[in-house]
């Protein structure tokens, strides 16, 4: 299947900038979050409590004595290891943005406009506004959403490209929790656990497996069957067409997601290392401080524990730390050691992007400033044969 046919109708799209304002209009401004400062206020105040918490009340209360002196005491290699391990863990999502939005996409001059450094921009400013705000990873969505338009990639095939994007990322994310609980469940792993924190995780993956499964059997023509489904009434008609938009975009993402899989692109291997190196950090964190539990166990409470990002809070703070914990806990993991390897491990995973995505935030707008001159700018073979019909022009009036 070629490129064009697997982005399922959407080739025509790619046939210039579709981001540019038709006639003059307004372009297309990066997402903001208009904050108060009221906001400002109540969300610093939010951060530095479930800090204080988090590395200061809960460590007392378990009995570890002072958070900071423990934190401070751990071996100093394994951190060093977990920082190393972390950014590895960075790379792995380039490289799966790369694969889904520039190698495997159709030729065009979006594609050629974003080079390695684009695709680092693009990727930790996403990252950035995932860490730091609410609506489990909207705001990084939405974030690249809009760098991938002003590239001058069509909006349709943003959308495409960006669910097989999620599809991919997440297949492993589920699996994990389907093939892990099932084998700790089962005994099968070492490590043990309840069915609580086994089985039904891995039931709720499967679910989730069969409702993308299900999505990918939609129809690629579902708009235009519905559409005619509706002929008799204009009105009807388009909002029937408007209702299954969204299906039918995501169903042809899961269908691009299933197709590059099929492929077997080494890029693709991004997703298992954003997630596998993210884990060995949490791994390195427990060598920093003690003994680890099984790697199994690691591997399924820290997916238990990002569930915490589903909570409308910035980044999942203060419910993935506690989900993680608690999972840990329902393992019979010594609780003070998993309260210091958990805080260790989020204070690498959620901080350490935080300056550098922030820097590359300001650094994309400048790209996108460049990518809006270069659309306005006439290229230089008309600029020169406009210069050169000029210079003859004026050398016959003066002749």
């Amino acid at each position: 299947m070629s490129r064009g046919e697997r982005d399922e109708g959407l080739k025509d799209v790619y046939e210039g900038p579709a981001s540019r304002p038709a006639g003059g209009g307004r372009e297309e401004e990066m997402p903001r979050v208009l904050l108060t400062r009221r906001q400002i206020v109540a969300f610093a105040t939010f951060v530095l409590l479930v800090v204080g918490f988090l590395y200061f009340v809960l460590p007392n209360l378990a009995g570890v004595g002072s958070a900071v002196h423990h934190l401070e005491g751990g071996d100093k290699w394994w951190i060093a290891v977990g920082v190393v391990l972390e950014l590895l863990s960075f790379a792995g999502y380039v490289v799966l943005f790369r694969a889904v939005f520039v190698v495997n996409a159709e030729p065009s001059d979006a594609t050629a406009r974003i080079g390695w450094r684009e695709s680092y921009e693009i990727t930790m400013a996403g990252l950035v506004a995932t860490r730091l705000f609410a609506a489990a990873g909207a705001g990084g969505v939405a974030l690249t959403a809009w760098a991938l338009r002003r590239s001058g990639m069509a909006p349709r095939l943003v959308a495409c490209r960006m669910v097989a994007f999620m599809v991919i990322l997440y297949s492993f994310y589920a699996g994990s929790l389907l093939l892990d609980g099932i084998g700790l469940g089962v005994g099968l792993f070492p490590g043990g656990g309840s069915f609580a924190i086994t089985i039904i995780p891995a039931i709720i993956a499967a679910i989730l497996c069969a409702l993308a499964g299900a999505m990918a059997l939609v129809p690629g023509d579902l708009e235009r069957r519905l559409g005619l489904f509706a002929s008799g009434s204009r009105r009807f008609r388009y909002w029937m067409t408007r209702a299954a938009t969204v299906p039918a975009l995501a169903a042809s993402g899961v269908r691009t997601a299933i197709e590059l899989i099929r492929e077997r692109d080494p890029g693709l291997l991004g997703a298992p290392a954003w997630w596998g190196f993210d884990i060995a950090v949490l791994w390195a964190m427990f060598h920093a401080f003690g003994t680890p539990p099984p790697f199994t166990v690691i591997w399924m409470a820290y997916f238990v524990g990002m569930l915490g990002n589903l909570l409308p809070l910035p980044g999942g703070l203060g419910g993935v730390e506690g989900g993680m914990i608690g999972a840990f806990a329902a393992f019979g993991v010594d609780f003070n050691l998993a309260v210091l390897a958990v805080l260790a491990y989020r204070a690498i995973s959620f901080w350490l992007p935080t300056i550098p995505g922030a820097i590359a935030y300001f650094q994309l707008r400048r790209t996108v400033a460049r990518w809006r001159h270069e659309e306005h700018e006439p290229p230089a073979s008309v600029a020169r044969a406009s210069t050169g019909t000029g210079t003859a022009a004026s050398a016959l009036q003066g002749s």
